[in-house]
């Protein structure tokens, strides 16, 4: 009797078509995702590339410093720039990230108004180097980047940090989207398991929904007080679009694109995640498997990214 209770939670979970960590891995990452084409993803410059030459459109690149002594021309690459972005092209989880709005004279300015001397940013770019925030500890890059200025959508429900729409892609059809939103917890990332919001999305018209946060499930955002339920993504369409494109620039079957809505350039690319985390099915209140699996038994895939997109919107609607 007793260990029918704790199966009970397990049935109830399968019903609702969630897939788990090993089934992720085993069916769908392993099998769909040939490891040759890693590369193209955990590197963020080389996905970066590909997407310019692709014409989709991305964060403007800087500049790129990959050996030390490239530090010394820190002052040249940023003399144009007031605002940026620094972040690692093998970093994972939003860690290394280091974002700069506005200087203070000689000084360079943080998001939560710390001041940074330039030699302080050398600093950091010299940890990113070394492998600090590199997936496996490799040496790595430092990308230096535009710096995203978000939506006024997001002006009451973010902290800090940039919003981002994370789109779980399979054979090039949008499943299944959520809205990150960044926190005093998550210190203003979009990482849901440093302490951001996830907020499910309708994938047919691109309202939000309900949200997940630490485990919970939340209609208002912590640190405002904000309904996080029922806004209205702009340019969902071309937001469906530019994630759907993304299985042909990088050849992986199964993928999170990840795209933040510019407040004057509109959505940008800006990464793409060959092992996307499962808790967007929490913050959906529905499970990816339904619709991998119904999307397995297309035959002919359509090829046109429109229709890639149509089919999605359908499945989520039926």
């Amino acid at each position: 009797m007793g260990w029918k209770k704790y199966l009970f939670p397990g049935r109830k979970l399968r019903s609702f078509g969630l897939m788990g960590m090993n089934q992720r891995n085993g069916d769908y990452i392993s099998r769909y995702n040939r490891r040759k084409f890693y590369p193209l993803v955990d590197d963020k410059l080389l996905t970066k590339q590909l997407a310019m030459e692709a014409g989709i459109a991305v964060p403007a690149l800087y500049g790129v410093i990959e050996i030390e002594h490239q530090i010394g021309n820190l002052a040249k690459i940023l003399a144009d720039y007031d605002d940026f972005a620094i972040k690692p092209a093998h970093g994972s989880g939003g860690e290394g990230i280091l974002i700069v709005k506005g200087r203070s004279k000689h000084l360079y300015r943080k998001l939560n108004g710390v001041l940074l001397s330039e030699r302080e940013i050398g600093h950091h770019i010299s940890n990113i180097l070394s492998g600090m925030y590199s997936l496996g500890g490799q040496p790595d890059k430092a990308l230096i980047e535009y710096r995203v200025e978000f939506s006024s959508l997001f002006e009451h429900v973010s902290y800090q940090g940039v919003p981002d729409i994370r789109t779980i892609v399979f054979k090039g059809v949008p499943i299944m989207s959520m809205l990150r939103l960044p926190t005093r917890l998550s210190d203003g990332k979009a990482n849901l398991h440093q302490g951001a919001i996830g907020v499910g999305i309708n994938l047919a018209n691109g309202r939000t929904l309900q949200g997940v946060w630490c485990e919970e499930i939340v209609y208002h955002h912590p640190d405002t007080g904000y309904a996080i339920e029922g806004m209205e993504i702009p340019n969902w369409e071309q937001i469906m679009r530019l994630a759907a494109g993304c299985q042909e620039l990088v050849s992986l079957d199964y993928i999170g694109v990840d795209i933040v809505l510019d407040a004057a350039l509109g959505p940008l690319m800006l990464e793409i995640n060959a092992r996307p985390g499962l808790s967007i099915q929490i913050a959906n209140q529905k499970g990816l498997l339904p619709f991998l699996r119904q999307i397995e038994d297309v035959k002919k895939m359509p090829e046109s990214v429109l229709e890639r997109v149509r089919l999605g919107q359908k499945l989520y609607e039926a």
